[in-house]
């Protein structure tokens, strides 16, 4: 039986008053050695923040045959904008377009009234089948099949999950990914594991440098994952996944062997409470990131203990909220001195 046990990670209050408060879990990890953990010990899906893992696999077979785009936009879960569709096109030959098997899908984000039919591009995963398709064609593997968990690609991703995380993979469990590929249920420590092992390996593929050349086509117009990419001066790279997930795979001075840091959200797909949370992670290790828009009559607090007992001393160096975004949630002055006067008739005036 599953004991997915969620913790605090973000409060949004109302005058000091917590209204809400979003759960989930945050996992560390250095190198190959474990850091902080604050329920990280949750089992979920990877889903499609696993991209720069899957994508790692083949991607040495696809590195001849794909532009820059192309092999940023196979990692991608993309907004469907016209740069993402041109890119994605370009992974196939026209003649492979009907091997695509990605859903029927509308665009992620639109913009003001849009009347178009579905299409198999527009799913977000687009990237990612046509790339697992062109490695396809590389290694003689069949194409057909290619979404089913017994195909050659996802044996050769398991495997090199397996090699990463060794013995300790605790759990075998696939299920079908919203784009109709398997996905894998590790824990969150297991996945923060597997974003540092990104950055010890930096330089074995161009996974790193297509998402760094490339960050807006990664997600796209305001998504976190393209932010953080743009924000962090290459040092970062930054993937969402479905259902509230998001990988940091980082490089910095005092972690030389890699650090890896996955947030989940319990309740799903949060791109405002979880980029609270990233702003924190990175804020502590001295990336600057913007906030999210601003809540409304709210302000968002966060727990302490995502962040590890070392690195909370650098809270203080976080800014909560920006100059721009004023207290809306309270009055000014007291309301009390105006209700005397009222009472006893010295003031007749309510402002």
């Amino acid at each position: 039986m599953i004991d997915n046990t969620w913790v605090p990670l973000v409060d949004y209050r109302r005058n000091g008053v917590p209204e809400v408060t979003v759960h989930g879990a945050v996992a560390w990890f250095k190198g190959k050695k474990p850091y902080h953990s604050y329920g990280g010990n949750v089992l979920c899906y990877g889903r499609s923040m696993m991209k720069p893992v899957q994508i790692k696999v083949i991607a040495k077979e696809l590195d001849q045959h794909l532009g820059w785009e192309s092999k940023a936009v196979s990692i991608a879960s993309h907004n469907a904008e016209p740069i993402h569709i041109e890119a994605v096109r370009d992974i196939l030959k026209p003649s492979e377009y009907g091997l695509l098997q990605t859903p029927h899908a509308l665009p992620l984000m639109q913009f003001g009234k849009q009347l178009r039919r579905p299409r198999r591009w527009y799913h977000s995963c687009s990237g990612k089948h046509a790339a697992i398709l062109r490695a396809c064609a590389v290694n003689h593997w069949a194409r057909i099949g290619y979404t089913l968990p017994q195909h050659p690609f996802h044996q050769v991703y398991v495997a090199k999950v397996r090699e990463i995380l060794g013995a300790d993979l605790q759990s075998p469990v696939f299920a079908k990914d919203g784009c109709g590929l398997p996905t894998l249920a590790m824990t969150v420590n297991e996945l923060a594991a597997l974003f540092a092992d990104l950055a010890v390996r930096k330089d074995e593929d161009w996974i790193w440098e297509a998402m760094v050349r490339h960050p807006d086509h990664i997600g796209g117009f305001n998504r976190l994952d393209s932010t953080i990419l743009r924000s962090c001066g290459g040092r970062v790279i930054a993937k969402e996944g479905a259902d509230g997930l998001l990988g940091l795979s980082i490089l910095h001075p005092d972690y030389p062997d890699g650090l890896g840091v996955v947030i989940k959200m319990s309740h799903g797909w949060d791109p405002r409470a979880t980029w609270y949370v990233a702003r924190w992670v990175l804020g502590v290790l001295g990336f600057e990131l913007r906030n999210p828009y601003p809540l409304e009559r709210q302000k968002a607090f966060i727990v302490d203990d995502i962040i590890p007992p070392d690195l909370r001393k650098n809270m203080s160096d976080v800014k909560p909220w920006d100059d721009w975004d004023p207290d809306q949630d309270r009055w000014y002055y007291n309301p009390d001195s105006y209700v005397k006067g009222w009472q006893d008739g010295s003031d007749t005036q309510l402002y």
